[in-house]
């Protein structure tokens, strides 16, 4: 009987280990692949044209081109898409943390009529399309002469990820302890200061990985942009580079498309490299009770 339990103890086990082995083969397949796609395209962008179609682009017989950033940077206005997508995302980021995080302090902290369904409506929101209200949206902003607005593209943006930030503090929210408001009402504090001092401090881990998140998306977005943005002058980063890929076709200056791919994708990668530790904590914050 004891041999049986041990020889079932051990084929679990062996099943156990088999999953595991079979989890971390997949992912170092898929960290490989990714690698040497990253990999070609950094090489890529520091090699001429005529090299990238041939078989020996690793080479680098003329050398490594680095005026393909500077004229990519320059020539191609990736400078101007660069900053316009910087100035989307920063203030985009910036304004769904101080609108998201109030709301979804009082959604979780205070009761009143009306709580669950502005809940459940923020909840349905994540649910709707872009693309079902795009439409509307465009006929709105184009009564209004409004396309082609740097202010009415961060509204959009602030607007279409509020209902994801809200959402997400609520678990941060609602796992602090009642306590912390109880201390500061008896040292004085209004709730408004109670939240600005005390409570906002306090979800930093969930804060951090909201902007991170909310920078990734605003930075990529695309379809919102094509639809707003038609002149070069504002559009952002993902419809800029999407246009020199079109415009590759007449010049075919390959070298100088990839060099602006990583232009355009470095500010993420980096983000990602040294807050990646920050997106672990505050993901698994919000599910441990405090």
């Amino acid at each position: 009987m004891m041999n049986k339990k041990v020889s079932s103890g051990n084929s679990i086990l062996g099943k156990r280990h088999f999953s595991s082995l079979f989890g971390y083969a997949v992912v170092l397949v898929w960290v490989i692949f990714t690698f040497v796609l990253l990999a070609w395209v950094f090489f890529a962008s520091l090699s001429t044209s005529s090299e990238i179609f041939s078989d020996h682009m690793f080479s680098f017989k003329s050398g490594f081109h680095f005026e393909n950033y500077v004229k990519a940077w320059s020539t191609q206005r990736v400078s101007v898409f660069f900053m316009n997508s910087l100035l989307y995302t920063l203030v985009s980021c910036t304004a769904i943390i101080f609108i998201a995080s109030p709301a979804a302090y009082a959604l979780s902290r205070f009761s009143f009529r009306g709580n669950t369904l502005i809940q459940n409506m923020f909840a349905a929101a994540l649910g709707i399309p872009v693309i079902m209200i795009i439409m509307p949206l465009f006929g709105i902003v184009s009564g209004f002469r409004l396309t082609n607005n740097r202010f009415m593209l961060m509204f959009l943006y602030t607007a279409m990820n509020i209902p994801f930030g809200v959402f997400y503090l609520l678990a941060f929210f609602r796992n602090l302890s009642f306590t912390y408001e109880e201390a500061a009402s008896i040292d004085g504090c209004t709730p408004v200061a109670t939240f600005w001092k005390i409570m906002f401090p306090l979800i930093q881990p969930g804060l951090v990985t909201l902007t991170i998140f909310n920078f990734i998306t605003i930075w990529n977005e695309y379809f919102m942009s094509l639809i707003f943005a038609n002149k070069t002058a504002v559009r952002p980063v993902a419809v800029g580079l999407y246009n020199m890929i079109q415009s590759m076709r007449y010049t075919g200056d390959w070298g100088g498309m990839f060099a602006s791919v990583v232009i355009v994708f470095l500010p993420t990668f980096v983000l990602y490299i040294f807050l990646s530790d920050k997106i672990i904590k505050g993901v698994t914050a919000g599910a441990i009770k405090g």
